[in-house]
């Protein structure tokens, strides 16, 4: 036997001992230091290197040296505003949500890093609020807020959200007390020109899609039970015809027995997973074909396209997201980890 049959077995031996044939190994967090205290519901990588977070007390950071240092790079003069949702598009480009009632809700730009902040839209309708951002592209995008006079709040921009218009969509009419949860700013996201809502609070819990931009839209109901305070939490699409639901309800955190679905059909329909985290979940993401979902009792992860979930961290997370092939969490007391 040469010595070159020799290698390739023995790399072969490693590659299924670390988990397997196509399948990566058990997931872990790595916990970083950020000197923060904030809760930190928004995330937003762009690469294995430069990432952003951002939450309460007008807390932004940045880190461009994946992870081992943060920068608070927040806006002055926000420390009473909860930035919910930031949506990043290189270590320069950040475009941040506010949430809340009235003129709590606000969008800040960003185009050097956050030394300077300007803000581009601030609501003026006290029954008006906004709970988050998607972009399709650097230039255009959508914001999501909770319904008012029975439809649901659509912002559009077309210039990386420097300006914002009100969109006079052809949009389904909204249930009583239905509304979007602004837990870790993926109750609205998009993939190409698909964009996708979740909602809960009424009598079910449903889905809006919209295949051109934001303009027209239609609905699903989910198998995810739809409460007061429970519902979907979080969409996420790995392409436009494959996505995951998830949620619960965050008052009975470690009970949520149909907390999960999955759709392979663009959104259309949704069915609950085949073994869900059980328990109530506020972030979820792909890498790749590999989902995960977070919250405030645990982390799972699904290796068949989210019709089954299997616990590995018992850590509190808010959110999750994936870029450059690193995923990273974020939540409470400045909480942020990248996975191993």
């Amino acid at each position: 036997m040469t010595n070159r049959i020799v290698a390739i077995m023995l790399g072969l031996a490693v590659v299924v001992g670390a988990g397997g044939f196509g399948w990566p190994p058990e997931p872990s967090w790595k916990l970083l230091d950020t000197g923060s205290t904030a809760r930190l519901r928004g995330l937003s990588p762009v690469s294995d290197r430069v990432a952003w977070a951002s939450g309460t007390e007008g807390t932004v950071l940045r880190t461009t040296d994946g992870g081992r240092s943060w920068r608070s790079v927040g806006p002055s003069g926000t420390e009473a505003l909860q930035f919910r949702d930031i949506e990043a598009f290189d270590a320069q480009r950040a475009v941040i949500l506010s949430i809340g009632n009235g003129e709590d809700s606000r969008v800040y730009r960003t185009d050097n890093g956050g030394r300077t902040w300007t803000e581009t839209y601030r609501n003026t309708d006290p029954a008006a609020f906004y709970d988050c951002l998607a972009f399709a592209d650097p230039r255009h995008g959508l914001a999501l807020g909770d319904p008012v006079n029975g439809h649901f709040q659509l912002l559009t921009t077309d210039d990386g959200g420097r300006h914002w218009s009100s969109l006079a969509a052809d949009l389904p009419p909204a249930l009583d007390g239905e509304f979007a949860f602004a837990a870790s700013g993926t109750c609205l996201v998009a993939a190409g020109r698909d964009f996708w809502f979740a909602t809960g609070g009424g009598s079910s819990s449903r889905v809006f899609h919209s295949a051109d931009g934001g303009r027209r839209w239609t609905v699903a109901t989910t198998p995810i039970p739809s409460g007061p305070s429970a519902g979907v939490y979080s969409l996420a699409f790995r392409d436009r015809w494959h996505g995951v639901a998830v949620g619960g309800d965050y008052v009975t955190p470690t009970s949520a027995p149909s907390g999960a679905a999955v759709s392979r059909d663009g959104g259309r329909s949704w069915t609950v997973s085949r073994t869900v985290p059980g328990e109530y979940r506020s972030g979820a993401a792909w890498r790749g074909e590999v989902a995960f979902a977070v919250g405030p009792t645990g982390s799972d992860w699904s290796r068949d396209g989210g019709r089954s979930w299997t616990r590995f961290d018992t850590g509190s997370f808010d959110s999750v997201a994936c870029a450059g092939g690193v995923c990273w969490a974020s939540g409470e007391m400045g909480r942020i980890a990248r996975l191993r």
